[in-house]
């Protein structure tokens, strides 16, 4: 949006690691068109007074990691329930019917234990489900942080049928690019290349069989973009957000070996148990994003790994 010429205001209280570095990277390269308030969106006062000129608005803050909302659900909660909550009121409050963007996850469907999965010798498969899970899976709200986000996303579909906010639920898969400080928590695949390029330890939970769809920020972006040029259609719908069925990984049984020729040497893993609501499949159906958005990933994930891989190596004093 900077590089467009367009005028942007990011909240963040800045807690996330890496959050104060990309903020003055952004400062530095695009100056005073880029404005950051260091607030917290658990500040219903200081998110109403940053909303009140908004055009759009994308709602990305949150309490990010299983593990974390399992020992502080209390913290989770506030932030990803109450600051949703905090958010919505705050647009509705502006008076200007802002378009609403929210990041949701793959979280609020929960384990999927109902549908059946075969194992194969790399990774979890869906037996039936050959083209992903779709918009109309149940949602199933397992471990505190798939309630806050699960709560969340139906916050955000209500504004949108009771009060007319044009309101839209990406409910997203695994999401990498560039600049991600990927943490053990949550955004693990960037974890991985950083943990490999700094010397620093992995740990495998589970037997890194597990599948995702991975989506590249830049994929993500015109997704975004979409919805925004296309609001008379996409307000009040949910899209699964994702790569889809021909851009999955297993978590390390197939990246590991990925990671290891980009590297070009071994690296040696720990092993840890299964964590809390940990999916053995999550492959989304993103027909209705293509049909809705004239969208659809561009980025393989071979290539997307390699693009990532090759902006942490130039710039591994980051994670340092």
């Amino acid at each position: 949006m900077l590089a467009r010429g367009e005028r942007v205001i990011a909240f963040d209280n800045l807690s996330r690691r890496g959050a104060v570095k990309n903020a003055e990277w952004l400062r530095a390269k695009y100056g005073t068109r880029f404005e950051l308030i260091r607030a917290d969106i658990r500040d219903f006062s200081a998110i109403a007074d940053a909303a009140r000129d908004a055009d759009v608005i994308y709602h990305l803050a949150a309490q990010v990691a299983v593990t974390t909302s399992v020992t502080d659900p209390r913290t989770d909660f506030e932030i990803n329930a109450l600051g949703t909550f905090n958010a919505l009121e705050a647009t509705r409050a502006s008076g200007r019917n802002p378009i609403f963007i929210f990041a949701s996850t793959n979280k609020v469907y929960g384990g999927m234990e109902e549908v059946a999965v075969v194992e194969k010798a790399s990774r979890y498969e869906y037996r039936d489900l050959h083209g992903g899970v779709s918009e109309q899976q149940p949602l199933d709200l397992h471990s505190p942080y798939g309630c806050s986000k699960g709560a969340a996303d139906q916050y955000v579909r209500d504004y949108y049928r009771i009060y007319g906010l044009r309101t839209v639920v990406m409910r997203q898969s695994a999401i990498y690019g560039y600049r991600q400080f990927g943490e053990e928590d949550q955004g693990w695949l960037a974890w991985f290349i950083i943990a490999a390029v700094t010397g620093k330890p992995i740990t495998i939970y589970g037997d890194g069989k597990q599948v995702r769809d991975m989506l590249f920020i830049d994929d993500l972006l015109d997704a975004y973009d979409a919805a925004v040029t296309r609001i008379d259609r996409t307000a009040g719908q949910v899209y699964n957000m994702g790569g889809g069925p021909t851009n999955t990984i297993s978590v390390w049984t197939e990246f590991g070996p990925m990671l290891e020729r980009l590297h070009r040497q071994n690296i040696p893993v720990g092993h840890g148990d299964w964590r809390p609501g940990d999916q053995k499949v999550c492959i989304y159906d993103i027909s209705k994003a293509k049909r809705e958005l004239n969208w659809e990933p561009k980025v393989s994930v071979g290539v997307g790994v390699e693009k990532l891989y090759d902006w942490v190596k130039e710039n591994a004093e980051l994670f340092r």
